[in-house]
């Protein structure tokens, strides 16, 4: 064997991770939509809504202004006084501009928040189902996941009580998703204040994954952000994406303790360095503009999810829990695997895909084997018709 073919090629820490299941899930729906076929797409998890005109206008003018240079790394004061000061109004925070990262996407808030705390053999405790992400991130860090599981006849709901019971001497941080992708639950204001407080006293960081926050459908919306007493060891992880339709402006941003939020800047130096300067402009009409756009949005979501709720109770054998929150529905779908060649939920997936041209997220992809995602941020229409897709698809499993 010559000395090429043995050496090694790739890092080991790029075998710890796969690619997204909802990004490949994504390519091979645009791959048939490129070759004409019509798709009701339930996959990606991006709001149907257009960005508000007033925040369009807002990129527009900085660009038409020349604001298209290079910016602080963390973001220019502006945009970093809109976030805590949004964050203030509505959740009650205290964190200051010095506490809070600008970045390119809430993914990459997260990313860089795990790999400044996160190092090989720390754990990281984790709530099945999960978003596609998380394991994956920890797990390029070096970290260990432990996983919690919820039980989805108590509607996925997770408790102080489950996270305490998985804590170890070995344990770093707790990811937090409320409401959750993929299966739309809630932590409640109660078990999160209790679960903020007990990983406080223990030195353990809350990594508070705030993407649909304001998606919350209870009346009851809470941020870990709110409890500040225990600040030093809470690190919000926010995005513009889903709140404001600014899905691909790759808006996000981290608050937390100021010597974190400095570890993630020097990383983010690094890498991405500075979101786009148009981007931030756009966001900081976004976050001190009217607000009326969030809870219209909202309001049509919850009309979504009870229609598609309404039209699964005309499949029989599907169930499905009724989310509180986001936009994603995560029915069981074990009656149908086994029938008409049906080996798995990935499985079901790619039929439904191929004959059905339905798509959808196989629950493998979060932690579960028994599940698929839909996202119902759609169409009333494509709701609609999707459901009446996968009622005759499912009808023809023998």
């Amino acid at each position: 064997m010559s000395t090429a073919t043995a050496t090694k090629v790739f890092a080991d820490r790029i075998g710890r991770i796969e690619v997204s299941a909802t990004m490949a899930v994504t390519a091979a729906a645009l791959k048939l939509k490129s070759e004409g076929v019509d798709l009701a797409d339930f996959g990606a998890g991006e709001p149907h809504f257009a960005t508000p005109q007033h925040i369009k206008d807002a990129a527009i003018e900085a660009i038409q202004k020349n604001f298209t240079r290079y910016t602080n790394v963390a973001g220019i004061p502006e945009v970093r006084k809109a976030v805590v000061d949004r964050h203030a109004a509505d959740f009650g925070s205290n964190y200051t501009v010095e506490e809070c990262v600008f970045t390119t996407g809430g993914k990459l808030a997260l990313f860089n928040a795990i790999q400044v705390l996160v190092d090989h053999g720390d754990e990281v405790i984790l709530p099945v189902p999960y978003w596609v992400s998380f394991k994956d991130i920890v797990q390029y860090a070096g970290g260990k996941v432990v996983l919690v599981e919820s039980h989805e006849e108590e509607n996925f709901r997770i408790t102080a009580k489950m996270i305490e019971a998985a804590i170890t001497p070995a344990t770093k941080a707790i990811i937090l998703n409320t409401p959750s992708n993929p299966s739309g639950a809630v932590v409640s204001g109660e078990d999160l204040e209790a679960i903020v407080r007990l990983a406080h006293a223990r030195g353990i960081y809350v990594l508070l994954d705030e993407c649909y926050v304001y998606l919350n459908f209870t009346g009851d919306a809470v941020s870990g952000g709110s409890f500040t007493d225990c600040k030093e060891h809470v690190i919000v992880l926010g995005s513009l994406s889903k709140t404001y339709a600014m899905t691909g402006w790759r808006a996000g941003f981290a608050l937390g303790p100021k010597p974190i939020i400095a570890a993630m800047s020097k990383l983010q130096s690094q890498s991405t360095s500075n979101t786009a300067s148009m981007v931030q402009r756009a966001s900081i009409a976004a976050l001190t503009g009217p607000q009326e756009c969030v809870a219209e949005m909202r309001a049509d979501y919850i009309k979504l999810r009870d229609r598609v709720l309404k039209g699964f109770e005309t499949i029989p054998g599907l169930t499905c829990t009724v989310p509180q929150g986001a936009f994603y529905v995560y029915p069981n779908v074990k009656n149908f695997i086994g029938k008409g060649g049906v080996k798995s939920a990935t499985d079901l997936a790619a039929k439904l895909l191929s004959e059905a041209h339905v798509v959808v997220v196989p629950g493998e992809a979060f932690g579960t084997a028994e599940h698929i995602r839909l996202s119902y941020a759609v169409s009333h229409d494509v709701v609609d018709e999707g459901v009446k897709r996968m009622r005759e698809y499912f009808a023809g499993l023998r």
